[in-house]
């Protein structure tokens, strides 16, 4: 009697990495394409900032100016983030990513003083091309 034992072993390891590209990140809203502004503030490439920079120094309401009792609006608020950054730029020009200091009236609480925040500034898009994207600390 011949016995035959046959150990099949198949082990597939499938790694889908979807990467979604600057240009996807954009149209799902994740970033918000800030060019048009950007070059006014002395940007030559494209500029974006993620949702959460947006959320928390870009973003206010007529609601947040009842509320806080100060009278800003997005696109003043979005032009302290831009200046800021390219100030910071054309000193520190070194890396592809650059840490920079932000006073910003924070939405949330209370407070309707002007809160530092230290936001990046991170160069090079999917392919190397010359972009800028900017970001919390924490996001990459």
């Amino acid at each position: 009697m011949h016995t035959h034992t046959h150990t099949h072993t198949h082990t597939h390891t499938h790694t889908h990495t979807h990467t979604h590209t600057r240009a996807d990140l954009i149209e799902d809203g994740d970033l918000v394409d800030v060019s048009t502004l950007a070059r006014e503030a002395g940007f030559k490439v494209p500029v974006a900032v993620t949702r959460a920079v947006w959320a928390d120094c870009v973003a206010w309401s007529q609601d947040d100016t009842k509320r806080k009792r100060v009278p800003q609006d997005e696109e003043g608020r979005l032009w302290d983030v831009l200046f800021m950054a390219r100030n910071f730029a054309a000193r520190n020009a070194q890396g592809n990513r650059v840490p920079f200091a932000l006073h910003r009236v924070p939405r949330e609480g209370k407070g309707h003083q002007a809160r530092i925040v230290t936001l990046h500034m991170h160069i090079g898009g999917d392919n190397g091309e010359p972009v800028i994207t900017i970001m919390q600390p924490t996001e990459d």
